[in-house]
């Protein structure tokens, strides 16, 4: 299993979240797997910027592919910092919300972006750049009876 380490600490692929937080994960997969979500980078300036995205997630992975021309390509090739959060059905959160946060990886072998490719369901342009995002924390929040359920995981240090 490979984790990415920076000064900040460690970050882990989507399978160690899939090992110690089946449930956890399987909510997020169902609730980003191959649908819009909002991608939170840091622009230049330090400030946040939100870039619809589709994530992928297969084979122990989650991945995003992005325009090398787009902001959210230059925010995350500058800083690795990210923050993830589903779509939302309605106001009232009822199909409940997933988030992730972590630092995102830029994959330049040619064998990951195949594994991307297979798991995809929709086929990226050949130009696309391709991160691999893992996590630091991930968190769900569901309403059973009106009130929020929460659940959050984070990596250990």
């Amino acid at each position: 299993m490979t984790e990415a380490t920076t000064t900040t600490g460690l970050a882990a692929p989507w399978a160690q979240l899939a090992d110690e937080e089946a449930s956890l994960a399987d909510f997020g997969q169902e609730r980003l797997d191959g649908k819009v979500a909002y991608l939170a980078t840091l622009n230049v300036d330090g400030k946040p910027r939100v870039s619809p995205v589709t994530p992928i997630i297969g084979r122990g992975h989650l991945f995003i592919f992005v325009s090398p021309d787009s902001s959210k390509s230059r925010d995350l090739l500058r800083c690795k910092e990210y923050s993830l959060h589903c779509a939302v059905s309605d106001g009232t959160g009822s199909s409940g919300e997933f988030h992730i946060a972590g630092l995102a990886s830029q994959v330049t072998d040619p064998e990951l972006r195949e594994l991307a490719e297979s798991v995809s369901s929709f086929r990226p342009s050949v130009s696309y750049l391709l991160f691999d995002l893992c996590l630091t924390e991930a968190m769900s929040t569901w309403y059973r009876g009106g009130r929020p359920v929460r659940r959050r995981w984070q990596i250990n240090d």
